[in-house]
């Protein structure tokens, strides 16, 4: 049997297991991560994040969904990654360039006596384009008609890295749905033949011109209580339909995210996303030898 160092972390609620991966890694990082994510038999969490090496990034991310499934991106777990790869190497870099399934993303901390409790990330621009989202049409598409559930509902199509489908609402019932209810609608909307790689579900009620409410069905793990990624397509996909400022609070299940779509100067028409970054507890997960593999040197 063999060892595997853990830690659990997490940003607004959106909690992930994190292994640093630079000399051993998991041999089924998805099959892991289904095991180890089950909140009953397992550690509990939306998903099992690695830290590997990387040829041209401080770091580079490896995300696995709780269903076992690839993700390409989570702006809640990269900056957890970027404060446990800031604490690995002595503290002695800032910012961190963290690499992922979608590109390298820059992370600033914010540190309070030497510990990182908070980062902001530029999360790059957003992808409006339907086939590169990829939704199935061409174009934008804003504000445009999909029958979900037997009922018509108004979306928003973004892509930051991964497929998001935002849908506003103009009262509160969709907070109000209990979690049978809420799953069987978000499982319908990620699986609905329009996104050929299923889809991030956004909720938004527009509570002002800088504040959005928002309740996130995610793809391969189901409701959480906040997605980065998800936040950053709200803001882009209200600035789009004139529902909001360009810099917002969004607020999620658990607990804040400040936005900014930058609209001129340094970092024009990126993303800027600021929120926090919990370690919750570390341990030690016990494997069979034949369950881990030698990391890549140096990475990709």
């Amino acid at each position: 049997m063999s060892k595997l160092a853990f830690v659990k972390m997490h940003g607004c609620g959106n909690d992930y297991i994190y292994v640093a991966a630079d000399a051993l890694r998991p041999a089924d990082p998805g099959a892991l991560a289904k095991r180890l994510s089950d909140r009953h038999f397992g550690i509990g969490g939306d998903g099992l994040i690695l830290l590997c090496p990387s040829a041209h990034a401080d770091v580079r991310m490896e995300m696995y969904n709780a269903d076992g499934s690839r993700g390409e991106m989570c702006g809640n777990a990269i900056r957890c990654v970027a404060r446990l790869q800031y604490e690995l190497s002595g503290g002695r870099k800032n910012p961190l360039v963290v690499d992922t399934d979608c590109g390298a993303r820059t992370i600033v901390l914010k540190t309070v006596d030497g510990r990182a409790v908070a980062a902001t990330v530029d999360m790059g621009e957003p992808i409006l384009e339907g086939r590169e989202i990829p939704v199935a049409r061409d174009g934008r598409i804003i504000d445009f008609p999909l029958e979900v559930a037997g009922r018509e509902y108004r979306i928003t199509a973004v892509s930051m890295g991964n497929p998001h489908c935002v849908t506003f609402v103009a009262d509160e019932g969709i907070f109000a749905l209990d979690d049978v209810e809420f799953a069987r609608l978000g499982s319908q909307f990620e699986r609905h033949p329009f996104f050929p790689r299923r889809v991030n579900t956004e909720f938004i009620l527009p509570v002002a011109r800088d504040r959005l409410r928002m309740r996130v069905w995610e793809r391969g793990s189901g409701e959480t209580l906040a997605c980065g990624t998800g936040a950053c397509a709200a803001l882009v996909a209200s600035v789009l339909t004139g529902r909001s400022a360009r810099r917002a609070t969004v607020e999620l299940r658990g607990g804040p995210l400040e936005i900014e779509w930058r609209e001129s100067g340094v970092g024009a028409n990126h993303v800027f996303m600021t929120g926090e970054a919990v370690e919750v507890f570390r341990g030690e997960i016990e494997l069979d030898d034949a369950e881990l593999i030698p990391a890549v040197p140096g990475g990709r």
